[in-house]
Order: structure tokens, then sequence, then C-alpha cells
């Protein structure tokens, strides 16, 4: 086995896969990044970011700021059940028995909202897998630490892992969403599975690792899915995985897979909606002794074709909002098209935001700021595809030239939601 077939095979049946980093005795065995995405840009982890608190959760602990026994509502100025102990929130087992992340999100106080949820079961008893919760661990730290999820874990964490900047999204009251939100590199991320693995200069506080990483709560609640990654236990914003492994993982396919016994870190980014393919990829491959392939040339597929057969401007006669790939209530006011151009190596869109341009090729991906696209034609038919390259989503555009009718197909390769789109019309001016 090698990590090429790993490769190899991923190419095949996942679509796709962006950056790796494989570590094995804390050396690297192999890294790279499928164009347009690299190794030094930041990705979007999603609920990969959980860990992370996680990790602040345990500082504040250390710190004598925090007890995992203490009351919720100790630090929420009363709110809240009175059986809810930071630790349920932290194994996500708060006693909900509906996931109050949406409702929270929905709210101008999500903090406020969260802890209105009736909780139907006793707080302990019951995995469900919860963000809000997630989302109170960081608001509680925030407010012991009075600093930001990011800047109280910067010299904590990412300075003596070496860590660029690091960003996270905050919610409208100002506090780090800490559930999702959360952008950083691979190499970053393969850092921190290995400091979870070995942490020879004491960065964690004293047993923290092998606490938040062990199973403290059943999460196999009989439903009959064959995920059997997320069915191998629970720790603190940690899951535990087959093989003798434990991982954070993110939406879409962002990885943090540790595995004690092969003394080894894999991280990965994608943009999938089958995360268990993935890790099935990983145990058929990745668990055997492999020889080094520490720089890998990799890229994403173009669109093959041949140049511009249409040139002009066109203008949407029904202006339709394209709902945006991501889960922030501040998107759903998201813009509409107006207008397309189409010229010879470059489509350029305009919306109520302004014009977003678009150089393309069939021969590569042509980066443009935080987007690359590709596209090429056959005959009336255009594909255009471009990749929001800090996080999962690739956005394809399918046009179609009907005499002065422009018909534009959109769609989306992962999304919360639905992935397509109603056809938008346009005619040329």
């Amino acid at each position: 086995m090698s990590v090429r077939t790993f490769i190899d095979a991923a190419e095949r049946s996942i679509d796709a896969l962006h950056s790796l980093v494989f570590l094995r005795g804390g050396e690297v065995v192999a890294q790279g990044a499928w164009q347009p995405y690299a190794l030094d840009r930041p990705h979007r982890l999603f609920s990969l970011s959980k860990s992370f608190t996680s990790t602040a959760a345990g500082f504040a602990i250390a710190e004598g700021l925090l007890d995992l026994d203490d009351p919720v509502a100790k630090h929420c100025d009363g709110r809240g059940d009175p059986r809810l102990r930071v630790r349920h929130l932290l194994t996500m087992t708060t006693g909900h028995v509906e996931d109050p992340s949406d409702a929270m999100t929905r709210s101008d106080d999500w903090l406020d909202a969260f802890l209105s949820v009736p909780i139907e079961r006793e707080p302990g008893t019951h995995f469900l897998y919860n963000t809000a919760g997630t989302y109170t661990v960081g608001a509680i730290v925030q407010r012991l630490t009075g600093e930001r999820l990011v800047d109280y874990l910067r010299p904590r964490l990412f300075d003596p892992l070496g860590f660029g900047p690091v960003t996270w999204e905050q919610c409208p009251h100002g506090r780090d969403v800490a559930g999702w939100g959360m952008s950083a590199r691979t190499p970053e991320i393969a850092r921190f599975g290995q400091l979870y693995l070995h942490d020879p200069d004491g960065i964690l506080p004293a047993g923290w690792a092998q606490e938040a990483t062990r199973k403290h709560v059943e999460n196999d609640n009989g439903d009959g899915e064959p995920l059997p990654d997320w069915k191998q236990g629970y720790g603190f914003q940690f899951w535990r995985c087959r093989h003798n492994g434990f991982r954070g993982d993110g939406a879409f396919g962002q990885f943090c897979v540790v595995l004690p016994e092969q003394d080894a870190v894999l991280a990965l980014t994608a943009g999938t909606h089958d995360l268990q393919a993935v890790l099935n990829l990983v145990w058929e491959h990745l668990l055997d002794d492999l020889a080094p392939t520490p720089d890998l040339a990799l890229s994403l597929p173009t669109v093959q074709g041949g140049p511009s057969t249409v040139e002009g401007r066109f203008t949407v006669a029904e202006p339709r909002r394209l709902r945006p790939s991501d889960w922030r209530p501040s998107h759903e006011q998201a813009p509409t098209i107006r207008a397309v151009t189409l010229a010879p190596g470059r489509v350029v869109f305009e919306d109520a935001t302004g014009v977003h341009e678009h150089p393309y090729s069939p021969d590569a991906w042509i980066p443009n700021g935080t987007t690359a696209a590709t596209g090429a034609w056959d005959g009336d038919d255009f594909t255009l595809r471009v990749a929001y390259t800090d996080g999962p989503f690739v956005r394809t555009y399918r046009f179609h030239v009907d005499g002065d009718e422009l018909l534009i197909n959109p769609s989306d390769n992962v999304s919360f939601g639905p992935t397509g789109y109603p056809q938008v019309r346009a005619q040329r001016l």
C-alpha cells in the first residue's frame, strides 16, 4: 500500500478532497493540496472547530475558572435548566430530544435562545448532536476569560503550535460561534492532532488529551444508519472512531484523525457529502507502514472543451436570489443575479453587491482572490466551475445559448440544503 493508492482511490470515488497532511511518528509522510487549493491557505473547518472549543474549555478548567460539574446556570446569570452541567455540553448529552441549533441561530440572542429550550430527558443520559451546546461552552469560556476564543487560544495553543492568523466567525453578540466558523491551514490541523497524540512540551493541561478523547458516552442510538465511525462513542467534542482512534471532524469532509496505535495523524480538507466514504478509504489504505511521499502534485479536474463561441451581455428577466452554500443567518439576504457578461476567457456576474469577474480556462484553474475558475464551451453550451477556495464549496454554472436567450442552471457540489437551483433566464441586450 502507498499514499498514492489512497489518493487514486479518493480521486475515483470522492468528489472531492482538497488537501491532506499525513504524519507518522511526528514526521510528514505525505502532504499536498489539489489545485486550486493550497496548504498555506486557510480552509473553513465547520464542526472541526468544536475540538478547538473543547481545548479552550480544558485550559479554562486548568486555570481554575471552570469546572466540568459546574451548573451551566452558574455562568449564565441563573438562566437555564438547573440540572444541566458543563460536562453535558461537552459530551452532547444535554437532554434535548431535538437539536436546538436552528432555533438558536434564528434568534438575536443565541445564548438566551439555547437556555430557553426545554430539556426533555435527564442530562447525561442521552447523546444528541448539539452544536448549540458547543456554542454555550464557548460563550461561558469567553465570559470567564473576557476574551474571544481565538484570542484566548492564541498564546496557549496557536502560538506554541506555530499557527498563522486564525479567523472565527461571530454571533450577533460578538462571541466566536465555537461550534463552527473557524478557519485554519491543513498543516496546522495536523499539528493540532499531533499535540493530542504526543505533547512532550506540556502545552495542554496535564491529562486533558486523554480525558477529552476517551469515550464518555455511547452514541449509537439504534437508528440503523450505516455510519460505523459515528457510533464508536463520543468524548469532549471529539469522536471516537474505528481502529482505536479519535478525531475532530466537520461538515463536507474536514478531518483531524488521530491513530495512537499507528502513531499517525491525518489532516484532510474536502468538499464531499460522504464523510464515511473518506474514512473507509483511510482505513483501507493508510493503516500500514507507508513509504514517504512528502510532496504531492495534485489538481482537481478542469472543465474540458473549446474556446468561447458566444459573447455579449445578458440581463436577467426575473432576478433570482441564489441560495448561498452556507449556514449563517447573515446570508439569508443573498444577492440576485441581475446580468451576465460572456467574453473570451471570463464571465462577469452583476448583482446588488457589485460586479464579480471569473477568469477561466479549460486547461487550468485560474485564481482570482478567494475564488478560482475553470470553464469551456461545447457548441452553444458552456460550463463554468467556480471554487471558493477558503472552504468546501464549488458552484457549477451550466449555460445554454438559444438565440438571444441565455439559460443558466446553477448547482453546488455540497450544501446544508438542496444543491440545485431553479433555472435562470436572461436576454441579450
